[in-house]
């Protein structure tokens, strides 16, 4: 098949993207599959129309890669993408957006308030915060509404710490998700297929800094990985429910990414839905098929596959 790989583009997880997709298009290519790399700029859409693929699969990371964008102009040119559609990347990758629908449909998730920029310039929502922070407790979690990688995420454990980190979530999304702290085990649930679901191995994530950030994400040997979770049956059974109940409340297909925090007591609550996971050496879905028996060259074939499915149907 001629495949089209799109990565890089503009947002700020382009490296990230490019480390995805250029390790997605060796494996392509030693799949047998005809590769043609695209990093994504304002020509995109003149270079896709006429270049005779087949499939275009979506290593991009980001606004404008996980957000539904790229998915409505694939859409539109009538070619098949790997990953979720244009509504299931609308809403995953806007954690308000996807909380309130997890909440809807009983998918457990921390308690959460949501401010936009605006309100802080004409309305004053500034003098919220200590109505806010009183009513999640401290500490408690600040993100972008929509950004990924968490970028611009701070745990927040005290008042006066709370306008800075509103103020540096702002630098990255127009608005902020103010989030209740949860303690417990940090997973991750990857999910494959269509009508019917394949759960990989949950992966346990213990950062060595204490957090799960940008750098631990990606920075080889800042965090420690465990796959299968070092969780009992039952609890590993409740994350598995769980995760799948967020995966179809979002309409998702092909694949998703759900990050999952385990409380003290053995419950799990939904963080957020990934529709586009990373694919580089230290990403998690990787990890996890190769725990279920999936080498990387199977998996990319297999979201390949899926995709094909998908637009066959």
């Amino acid at each position: 098949m001629r495949i089209g790989i799109l990565m890089g583009g503009r947002s700020l997880e382009r490296d990230i993207s490019l480390r995805s997709g250029r390790r997605v298009s060796r494996a392509l290519q030693e799949l047998g599959h005809e590769v043609v790399e695209y990093d994504v700029d304002e020509t995109l859409v003149p270079n896709l129309k006429g270049a005779g693929l087949d499939l275009v699969y979506i290593a991009l990371h980001g606004k404008f890669g996980e957000d539904g964008t790229v998915q409505e102009l694939l859409e539109i040119l009538d070619i098949p993408y790997t990953g979720p559609g244009v509504y299931s990347s609308a809403v995953g990758f806007n954690k308000a957006f996807s909380k309130e629908i997890f909440r809807r449909h009983g998918v457990p998730t921390p308690p959460f308030f949501v401010l936009s920029e605006a309100t802080f310039q004409e309305m004053g929502s500034l003098h919220a915060l200590p109505v806010i922070g009183k009513k999640l407790g401290f500490p408690l979690v600040v993100k972008p509404v929509a950004q990924g990688s968490a970028l611009g995420v701070r745990v927040v454990q005290e008042g006066g710490e709370l306008p800075e980190a509103v103020r540096s979530a702002l630098h990255y999304d127009e608005r902020v998700l103010l989030e209740g702290y949860v303690r417990g085990s940090e997973v991750a649930v990857s999910i494959l297929g269509n009508a019917e679901l394949e759960v990989l191995p949950v992966v346990e994530i213990v950062p060595r800094s204490g957090f799960f950030d940008f750098d631990s994400r990606y920075t080889l040997g800042a965090t420690d990985y465990y796959c299968p979770a070092r969780l009992d049956g039952e609890i590993t059974q409740r994350i598995v429910e769980v995760a799948t109940r967020a995966h179809r409340a979002l309409e998702c297909e092909n694949v998703s990414r759900v990050d999952i925090i385990v409380d003290e007591a053995g419950n799990p609550q939904v963080l957020e839905l990934n529709i586009s996971p990373g694919m580089t050496e230290s990403s998690l879905l990787p990890l996890a098929a190769e725990a279920a028996g999936l080498g990387f060259r199977d998996l990319v074939e297999r979201l390949v596959r899926l995709a094909l499915e998908k637009y066959s149907r």
